[in-house]
């Protein structure tokens, strides 16, 4: 058998990795010049499914705890296990008990466990909520990475304006194009997230950091070479224009509310992605006239990308297994 891959972002390479790993012929096309675009390209990398339990069903840490695994596996050291912490200023400390009450696997710490897991951090906080199972990835290196060993598997990428293959060369055509597919795809819709990059060599930081905030929980994810990420809003529209000013603005005053030399930090990149998502914000492998389509990732992408690749192969094995005809493209 062999499938046609619509979509090189963060599903798409993970279902293109799996595939492979069971022996089936892919092939990835993409109306980008460069893997992992799109909103793949400005997340967060956090493998955190004890944290996002917070805001989201159950399903998500169920499938999200074998995340950190799976991409250890396909690229190994590019996993950090250094656990999340969740902090709040003092004003919102109420906050913290909110989001202990809705999620687990965590420990309280005090001032002085703060400043042993991060001593840039010492004397600013009383107390925070530490994730210790918790890991993180840079979403940049992480998809290069997947498409650099699928080049060696010899995997085809048709990617910009080189011309395409014919579809109907192949058995199946997956559809992994994320925001593109909101206007096919029934039930999905899209939701904003932006985010900036800072850099300053006044900070060290050992794993990401969720400052909780009364519009949107703002996370600082250490990245190399003295920069950090920080994101990510989540506003109901398809808008990818420019970052707004309010949310540029939380974005430093979080940075700054956890660290003073955040104050002097450089701005060095903002970023805009708009994230397709059901009614539930949960994604969903489902049938389409062509084949199958991963759907709906909201701000779950790395989490959950490796569970709906695994579902996806899975289904793809089966009918190869019970030696069904494929959908063919028309």
């Amino acid at each position: 058998m062999s499938v046609l891959i619509k979509g090189t972002g963060v599903a798409g390479l993970t279902l293109a990795t799996e595939l492979t790993r069971r022996g089936i012929k892919v092939a990835l096309v993409d109306t980008a010049s460069m893997v992992g675009q799109g909103a793949s390209h400005y997340a967060g990398g956090m493998l955190a499914p004890y944290c996002e339990r917070e805001a989201a069903d159950e399903i998500v840490l169920t499938l999200g705890r074998g995340a950190a695994d799976w991409w250890e596996a396909a690229l190994p050291g590019s996993v950090t296990r250094n656990g999340t912490l969740v902090l709040a200023p003092s004003r919102d400390a109420g906050d913290l008990n909110r989001f202990a009450s809705r999620t687990s696997g965590f420990e309280w710490v005090n001032e002085t466990q703060i400043a042993a897991l991060e001593p840039a951090l010492a004397g600013r906080f009383r107390r925070g909520l530490f994730f210790a199972q918790e890991a993180h990835l840079d979403p940049r290196q992480a998809l290069d990475g997947l498409w650099r060993t699928l080049l060696q598997r010899g995997v085809c990428f048709y990617l910009g304006d080189v011309p395409k293959p014919d579809f109907s060369a192949f058995d199946l055509v997956v559809d992994c194009t994320g925001a593109a597919a909101i206007e096919q795809q029934p039930g999905l819709r899209g939701v904003r997230g932006e985010m900036i990059y800072l850099r300053t060599p006044e900070v060290a930081l050992s794993r990401p950091i969720r400052l909780l905030h009364p519009r949107h929980p703002i996370y600082i994810v250490p990245r190399a070479n003295h920069r950090f990420m920080v994101g990510a809003t989540m506003i109901e529209a398809e808008d990818d224009g420019p970052i707004s000013a309010r949310s540029l603005m939380e974005f430093l005053n979080a940075a700054y509310t956890l660290h003073p030399a955040f104050g002097e930090a450089r701005l060095i990149e903002t970023g805009v992605g708009t994230r397709p998502a059901f009614a539930d914000n949960i994604p969903r492998v489902i049938e389409t006239a062509d084949g199958l389509a991963i759907a709906g990732m909201h701000r779950h992408g790395f989490l959950l990308s490796p569970a709906m690749a695994r579902q996806a192969a899975e289904r793809i094995e089966q009918t190869v297994a019970n030696h069904q005809k494929p959908r063919l493209v028309s």
